[in-house]
């Protein structure tokens, strides 16, 4: 029986493509993050110069 039949590499793409979902997800939340501390910043902060 050779390890690439079509269980394994099934099973080996869906942990695969969970970790890379679970990778968007993240980088998705921590701009969400970013830009709420950035907007709350803006707020408190208004630009120097005028």
């Amino acid at each position: 029986m050779g390890r690439n039949n079509e269980k394994n590499i099934k099973k080996h793409n869906d942990k695969l493509h969970k970790e890379q979902a679970k990778t968007k997800q993240a980088a998705l939340s921590r701009k969400e993050k970013l830009k709420e501390i950035v907007k709350k910043f803006n707020e408190n902060n208004p630009p120097a110069g005028n």
